[in-house]
This record gives structure tokens, C-alpha cells and sequence, in this order.
């Protein structure tokens, strides 16, 4: 497997891809037809400190890829209506400007919610345990099984939804449109079929590291303040988000047999948050690709 640098998610009906500087979302419309449009990716920052230095890089991606993702959602939306048009610069600019207060509002909830959900809930509920537990490092353990069972909990809730599992069949055709490209084979619906669905630079691995990772980084967390214990949770959140995504950003550009063994569980949680893709989301997921990928460049130099 050669690394390409490309990468992309599942939206309504269609697939983001994501190469360098540009982007592009494919979706199937209501008539049939696949309607692709690409855009300049700009970013939160163009700092060049900010976006190459270990870990601090880490935080940045991941914030740029919650924006990324939700406008790409409303994107796709769009995209699928049946009477969408091409729209006119105004028409555009307008949408985004709408487009950016709803994202940030719920950018803002939706990391609320999860802060609350993963973070709080699991050691609100660890507290139970504090009267027969009196190593801190024990406490940390139950902690992050409680906080690894909920986040297990609802990925198996929510892939039970009609809806969802088309999008994780979405999923599933754009990790296998990488898989296709990174291990030298044409990018078409043949080859993409037989491909895995499985890839190392999930977003779904990243969160379940995320989870293992705040096990490790809370055990050393021993202070007897109830309110100091819980701010120190808070600020280590980005330091545990940075410290994951160097892992998966590893785990992409390398065969390392030990690095492959720890990617193993985050492969197999990826059996629940992708599907196998019919033919007509395969197409989707490759229209998407050749809109901001030239992969057949990429495999004349990396499969010489």
C-alpha cells in the first residue's frame, strides 16, 4: 500500500474527497444523474507552524475536518435535490455566509454534547466506584471502560438506522475507492468492488483511539479537587486528540507490524461504520475521486 494523501467521508447520498487544496462532492441525485461540484479548501489557519508541528497539528485537523464535514453535509443536501441548479456567485456567497453562523451553532452543541456524553458522564458515573476503588489509576481504568462502552454503545445504536446505513454504505465506497488507488490497481467499479472497506486513516479509528488514549493520559491526573480534576480532563482533550491523530497520520504511511496490531481494533469497529456499497455508490465515490485526485499520475510514480 502506497500513501496518497487523499482522503474524504460519507454525506447524504454521496461522497466528499478531499486531495491537497481541493475538494470535491459527488451525489447521486433523485433522478439518477451524479452531480459533482469541487471547491478551494482554505482552512482555519494557513500558518505553516501551526499545520506541520507534532500533535498541535493534530487539534487543528480535527477542528478543520468538523467545519469541513458539516459544510460538505449541507453541501450534499443540495447537491441531491431534485431541481438543484448551478447557482451564481451571490447566490453562493449567500448560502455560505447562512451556512457558517448554522455550522458554528452547531459545531458549538454538537461538541457540548460530546464533551458531555464521553467525557463528564463516564467519570460522573466513576464516582459510583470511589468508595471500594482507592487507586487513582484503577479509577482512571473503570473511567475509560465506561467511557469506551458508551461510545461502542452508540455506534452500534445509530448503525441500526435505516438512514445511517446508507450513509455508512457511502462510507464503505469511499474507503474502498482509496484502497483501490493505494495498492496500484485502475480506479474502476470492478476493482473498487473487491476491495477492502476497511482503512487505518478512519475517522472512526481515530475516536476509538481517542478513547484508549484518554486512558492513558488521565491515570496520571491525581489531585484530590473534584473541580481541578475535571478542568484538567477539559485541557487535556486537545492534547489527546493531537496525540491520536499522530497515530492514524502513522498508521497511514506504514506497513510497521506493530503499528498494524494496535490499528486492528479500530479496523474491526469499521465492519459497524461501513457497508458493503452497491455499484451506483461506487460510481458516486469514484466520480468524486478524478474530480480532485489525478491517481493514475500518483501510480505511474509510486507503482513505476
Amino acid at each position: 500500500m502506497k500513501y496518497s494523501g487523499i482522503g474524504g467521508q460519507a454525506v447524504m447520498e454521496g461522497v466528499m474527497m478531499k486531495s491537497k487544496d481541493r475538494y470535491a462532492v459527488a451525489v447521486r441525485k433523485e433522478n439518477g444523474e451524479i452531480a459533482v461540484t469541487t471547491e478551494d479548501y482554505k482552512g482555519i489557519t494557513g500558518n505553516h507552524f501551526l499545520r506541520n508541528c507534532p500533535i498541535i497539528r493534530g487539534v487543528v485537523g480535527f477542528i478543520e475536518s468538523l467545519f469541513l464535514g458539516l459544510h460538505t453535509l449541507t453541501l450534499s443536501m443540495y447537491l441531491g435535490e431534485e431541481n438543484a441548479r448551478e447557482e451564481t456567485e451571490e447566490e453562493k456567497q449567500a448560502r455560505e455566509k447562512k451556512e457558517k453562523g448554522e455550522m458554528s451553532v452547531t459545531m458549538c452543541i454538537s461538541i457540548l454534547l460530546a464533551v458531555l456524553i464521553f467525557m463528564m458522564l463516564p467519570y460522573g458515573l466513576s464516582l459510583f466506584f470511589s468508595k471500594i476503588i482507592s487507586s487513582h489509576i484503577l479509577l482512571a481504568l473503570v473511567e475509560g471502560l465506561i467511557r469506551l462502552a458508551i461510545f461502542l454503545a452508540y455506534v452500534v445504536a445509530i448503525s441500526q438506522m435505516k438512514d445511517i446505513q446508507r450513509v455508512f454504505m457511502y462510507h464503505g465506497a469511499e474507503h474502498k475507492c482509496i484502497n483501490c488507488i493505494e495498492h496500484g490497481m485502475e480506479l474502476n467499479v470492478e476493482n473498487v468492488r473487491k476491495s477492502s472497506r476497511q482503512h487505518k486513516r478512519c475517522g472512526t479509528s481515530l475516536l476509538l483511539f481517542v478513547m484508549v488514549v484518554s486512558i492513558l493520559f488521565f491515570a496520571f491526573i491525581d489531585v484530590k479537587n473534584r473541580i481541578l480534576r475535571v478542568a484538567l480532563r477539559l485541557l487535556l482533550i486537545p492534547v489527546i486528540a493531537g496525540v491520536s491523530y499522530e497515530f492514524i497520520r502513522l498508521a497511514g504511511r506504514t506497513e510497521n507490524k506493530f503499528v498494524e496490531l494496535l490499528s486492528k481494533p479500530g479496523l474491526l469497529l469499521q465492519r459497524l461504520t461501513t457497508r458493503e456499497p452497491d455499484d451506483s455508490m461506487i460510481e458516486v465515490g469514484i466520480a468524486s475521486v478524478e474530480a480532485v485526485f489525478d491517481w493514475r499520475k500518483y501510480q505511474e510514480e509510486e507503482f513505476k
